[in-house]
């Protein structure tokens, strides 16, 4: 197995766990929090999109989806375009209102096809590549990708253990 190959896998299991955690609820379930400082579904989904959406975008040095596609219109949240949800306090959360799975997924995917594109295509080399000299040692492109998934699989399982704790109630 190649390393784009392992990636394309990856991110293949980063959405199918967004859309098993998404599909079904109504704007109540996404917006609920398991109490008054806790992250909302919407918002853990929104949240790992728009990092992904950053990071992706910072690698191929092309815009966000979030802007360069019209999403920042259509969520029209109360925050910053550039907002990508680091460092959000409770209020913060709250005003990450989603009335429609299909919003949140809607973006997700996009994202998310731009991402499969861009690993699919890999070659090895191409992983070694210097992305961000701000760090010590300079992030390498495989080092980013990793850290994408690594925060994609932490917010997702963080849904899916709200949706569980959620439907028990």
């Amino acid at each position: 197995m190649t390393s784009a190959e392992l990636l394309t896998d990856a991110f293949g299991r980063v959405s199918g766990s967004v859309h098993r955690v998404v599909n079904g609820l109504d704007a109540r379930m996404l917006m609920a929090r398991i109490d008054t400082d806790a992250n909302s579904i919407a918002w853990l989904i929104w949240h790992l999109t728009r990092i992904q959406d950053d990071h992706i975008a910072d690698i191929l040095d092309t815009d966000q989806i979030w802007l360069s596609a019209g999403w920042v219109d259509r969520f029209r949240l109360p925050l910053s375009p550039a907002d990508t949800g680091y460092g959000h306090s409770s209020d913060d959360v709250a005003a990450v209102v989603v009335e429609s799975p299909d919003l949140l997924l809607g973006y997700f995917d996009e994202v998310n096809d731009r991402t499969m594109h861009l690993v699919a295509g890999l070659s090895e080399d191409e992983l070694d590549r210097i992305v961000d000299e701000n760090w010590t040692p300079a992030v390498t492109l495989g080092v980013r990708l990793v850290s994408v998934l690594a925060d994609d699989l932490e917010h997702v399982g963080q849904a899916a253990f709200i949706r569980g704790v959620l439907q028990r109630r």
